[in-house]
């Protein structure tokens, strides 16, 4: 079984598959085709993915790829603590440059599914913190593109400052929101 909860933006959503524990710990299917189908959700992963982020306040994106790379993506965290942030970059959606902030765990067990057309990205909030990632489309480095993180006209709380961030080189020259090309409509 799997419980999934809207988000102020319906198209993001809360996915937090059952847990079943005992003295030894839990087990837990965090991703079943059949399962999400009957939950409405018929999204076909082709790729998995993993990242590591050794410091607290390491910020990751805010990625997404175009078409025809475009992706869905299904984030957990397997170790540690962030907060998964989703904005939503489809230029005629009524909640076009608005976000969802969502703390996920590896203790609470929470995912968050982000379809195609929402930049991603995430601060880590434990050291050594661990991300595991489903997407419905292959990586493509001429398709791959971001927004600044710190844009604000965001207004993302993000729970680091700016000058004590650990972010690449290529997400600190993202362009702001105002600047991205329409790649979703």
């Amino acid at each position: 079984m799997l419980t999934v909860e809207p988000t102020a933006i319906p198209d993001v959503k809360i996915i937090t598959p059952d847990r079943f524990g005992d003295h030894r710990g839990f087990f837990s299917e965090t991703y079943n085709r059949q399962r999400f189908a009957e939950a409405g959700i018929t999204i076909d992963f082709v790729q998995d993915n993993h990242s590591m982020s050794a410091a607290v306040g390491t910020v990751r994106g805010l990625h997404f790829q175009s078409a025809p790379f475009a992706q869905d993506k299904l984030i957990r965290v397997v170790r540690g603590r962030i907060l998964d942030v989703a904005v939503d970059i489809r230029t005629s959606s009524p909640t076009y440059g608005k976000h969802v902030a969502v703390e996920l765990s590896a203790e609470n067990g929470r995912q968050l599914l982000i379809p195609i057309g929402f930049a991603h990205g995430f601060c880590t909030l434990e050291p050594n913190t661990e991300i595991q990632y489903k997407v419905s489309n292959f990586y493509s480095a001429a398709n791959d593109h971001g927004v600044l993180w710190s844009d604000p006209v965001l207004a993302i709380a993000w729970p680091v400052a700016s000058e004590q961030a650990t972010i690449s080189d290529k997400d600190r020259r993202q362009p702001i929101l105002a600047e991205l090309p329409s790649y979703f409509s």
